[in-house]
């Protein structure tokens, strides 16, 4: 079960929420391209993975230089 939670794919201002940051800060990452935040478009609009998005920050990627 814990499984299908982490594959859902969520909106920006949920992703935001689940990282603790603002909407507008995920907007800038995702601009940036620099930080390699797992955004993907769908549509006109930018979805995540929770898994991905866990990923992402057991890498360290999401760590300021």
């Amino acid at each position: 079960m814990a499984d299908i939670i982490n594959d859902k794919w969520i909106s920006i201002e949920e992703a935001a929420e689940y990282l603790g940051i603002k909407p507008v800060t995920l907007r800038g990452w995702i601009r940036n391209k620099k930080d390699g935040i797992p955004a993907n478009k769908i549509g006109k609009q930018w979805k995540f993975k929770v898994s991905e998005l866990d990923e992402w920050v057991k890498s360290g990627k999401s760590a300021i230089d």
